[in-house]
């Protein structure tokens, strides 16, 4: 029996579906046709298949049945879980979006104290310190409801980050307001009060006040010190690796970078500062008066320390108000020295008519306090040695750069001198009406030939202190900073915890120990003219590195004077700035480097050990229009190790300017820049 005789009917297929279907019993068939008479609407719809002569129906195949089951245990625990989410994204959201408030609250408030600063009014930015501290202790309470966010991966380098730059955020603020609270009662004097300020006080009595004020301000800075280093503990826990370097991330990455320099540079330069400035009141005659040489070095007549000695003053400091004493040439000084020891023997050798050892000639070494040490001694035997406290050098930079600030006009001699560019040398003003009153020869003995440069300094320091210190004394002191960083500016304290602070900030002119490579460019004018006013130069420092690690470099050294040379003659009475270049070249090295090979010098270069060096001398001539080449090869004393930088120190001599460096590894250039100050890099082989 077939499974459709089972349920009573028989069920014949073709394969076009269902040719007839047959009631086997008539009961069933009976109950069929009652039904479709108590419900006419559904006989109406159902087709009499009995009585169809119909062509076979074909009937539609059946659906597979899906697999899909609802599992209402699944989905409830699915439903548990989304709502979780979303609870969690609502909680994250409302502290996200109160830090975002606060944060931005925050941000305003600070630059507020960016704008106070600028006005140079300290209460105002001391109150806007104290605002900005309250809105950001504001922001970093709701931030620290984000602390779920430290649980879910990568998010939570961003969120310690942000962590440590609020940290780090309030720890600056901190500093900044000792500073401005340190400040405050004397903001009248020093014209910090955001107007002309200290109306009616004299400029000598302003400074008298700060002076004296130092003392109880200068403590502070060990507070300031606190603060920071703790800022810069902060900034370092912030890694700018976490951020891309496409879309915004790129710059987010350089801005933490920036900011990280920054912080460490602020922290080294605190500490590094501190003995300087706390023997500051003593610097400026707080207890008792001071008395500094100050000499003038000309750079356009390049020597070892920055310049030829050309004059000299003396200065007493007392209670901060500064008094010119004496101001002169440097010669008659010299020619008071008696039995003058045989001229060293580079004199000798490469400047003609120089056979005795002169005070002018002393700063013969490339480290400033050796030279200052020789300078000292011979000083010591003149008619004009005096007891003083220090020496601070200059050169003409420092005058431009103060008379540009002066608004670029300064009265003194007769004369009046500006920073315009002058067409007789292609050169600020100045330096051309120094140079045409103290080097153009005449026909008769001049008396104080360069006593107009003492006027200038003096003219220059009464128009800088008699003002009010809101027009001038924020540039000048910003200047003096950057001169000192480019050693426009070094100085010889003989107070040793002063000295040592000069020291750290490198403004003593030293030639500094390092542990790497090391190079420094010495150059020496033996041309008796003014030629660096003209000379080009820069410098490729290249490396190779051989299999077995040993690292060969070669400095090539391009010389240009590309102007047309001077009238030099006696008879004529030209002035002479522009003639061949004669320079004493010395390279100094890691000592223990060895000379492999060396072209473009005049003479053999030779090799000696000095100053914890290795000194390569040579001697190099240009003509005017002319240029030339000097190259040195040669092998350092270590060897490179794999996956190890190299660090480098490049060191920049004293009243060089816009010297440009390439530095190369394998031929190919890696960095291009111009040596303001010293720089410390690392060279990847």
């Amino acid at each position: 029996m077939t499974r459709g005789e089972q349920f009573g009917y028989d069920i014949r297929c073709t394969m076009s579906g269902f040719d007839k279907i047959e009631f086997n019993d008539k009961k069933d068939k009976a109950a069929l046709d009652g039904n479709a008479k108590a419900n006419p609407t559904r006989t109406k719809n159902i087709p009499d298949f009995a009585k169809s002569q119909s062509v076979p129906v074909v009937m539609p195949k059946r659906k597979k049945k899906s697999n899909f089951s609802f599992n209402f245990k699944h989905s409830k625990g699915l439903y548990i879980t989304l709502g979780i989410i979303v609870l969690l994204i609502i909680l994250i959201s409302i502290p996200a979006y109160a830090t975002y408030k606060s944060g931005l609250k925050t941000y305003r408030e600070a630059k507020l104290i960016a704008t106070a600063a600028k006005q140079q009014n300290v209460q105002l930015a001391s109150d806007e310190i104290a605002k900005t501290q309250t809105l950001l202790a504001d922001t970093k309470k709701n931030f620290h409801y984000l602390l779920p966010l430290e649980i879910v991966p990568i998010v939570a380098w961003y969120y310690d980050d942000a962590d440590h730059l609020l940290n780090a955020a309030s720890d600056g603020l901190d500093g900044a307001a000792t500073i401005a609270n340190s400040l405050k009662p004397y903001a009248d004097v020093l014209g910090l009060k955001g107007t002309t300020g200290g109306a009616g006080v004299q400029t000598s009595d302003r400074i008298k006040t700060v002076v004296l004020s130092l003392g109880k301000i200068t403590p502070q800075i060990d507070k300031i010190e606190v603060s920071l280093n703790a800022m810069k503990n902060e900034m370092d826990q912030v890694d700018p690796n976490h951020y891309p370097t496409f879309l915004f991330g790129k710059t987010v990455k350089t801005e933490l970078t920036n900011l990280k320099t920054f912080t460490d540079e602020s922290a080294g330069g605190i500490s590094s500062a501190k003995p300087l400035i706390k023997a500051l009141p003593n610097l400026l005659g707080a207890n008792q008066p001071q008395k500094y040489l100050m000499i003038f070095q000309n750079d356009k007549e390049l020597r070892p320390t920055g310049g030829f000695i050309t004059g000299y003053a003396i200065f007493n400091v007392d209670q901060g108000s500064i008094r010119l004493e004496k101001s002169e040439d440097i010669y008659p000084l010299d020619d008071s020295i008696p039995d003058k020891p045989p001229a060293p023997a580079p004199f000798l050798k490469y400047f003609s008519g120089v056979y005795q050892f002169n005070l002018r000639d002393s700063n013969i070494s490339p480290d400033f306090m050796k030279s200052m040490k020789t300078f000292r001694s011979m000083y010591k035997q003149s008619n004009g040695d005096q007891d003083i406290d220090g020496i601070i050098a200059i050169d003409t930079n420092v005058l431009v750069s103060t008379i540009k600030i002066l608004d670029n006009n300064v009265e003194a001699g007769g004369q009046t001198f500006t920073t315009d560019k002058d067409p007789h040398c292609d050169c600020p003003q100045v330096i051309y009406a120094l140079e045409n009153s103290i080097s153009r020869p005449v026909n008769y003995v001049k008396t104080q030939r360069k006593s107009l440069l003492g006027d200038l300094l003096s003219a220059i320091m009464t128009k800088a202190l008699t003002s009010s210190p809101k027009k001038y004394w924020g540039p000048l002191f910003q200047a003096m900073i950057t001169s000192s960083n480019q050693k426009d500016i070094l100085y010889d304290l003989f107070d040793d915890q002063a000295q040592q602070g000069i020291e750290a900030l490198n403004a003593a002119g030293q030639v500094k120990p390092f542990d790497g490579d090391y190079l420094y460019v010495n150059d020496t004018n033996f041309s008796g003219a003014k030629v660096n006013i003209f000379m080009q130069e820069s410098i490729d420092n290249a490396y190779s590195v051989g299999s077995d690690g040993t690292i060969t470099k070669t400095v090539t050294i391009h010389y240009k004077n590309p102007f047309p040379p001077s009238d030099c003659s006696l008879k004529s009475g030209g002035l002479c700035l522009n003639a061949e270049y004669k320079d004493w070249l010395r390279v100094l090295v890691p000592q223990g480097s060895q000379l492999v090979n060396a072209t473009g010098s005049q003479v053999k270069m030779t090799q000696y050990n000095d100053l914890g060096k290795t000194f390569f001398e040579g001697f190099v001539t240009v003509q005017t229009e002319g240029f030339n080449t000097v190259t040195i090869t040669y092998t350092l004393p270590f060897k490179a190790k794999s996956g190890t930088p190299l660090p480098v120190m490049i060191q920049k001599q004293p009243g060089a300017t816009n010297n440009v460096y390439n530095m190369m590894v394998n031929n190919n250039t890696i960095d291009t820049f111009t040596l303001n100050t010293d720089k410390t890099t690392q060279v990847k082989f």
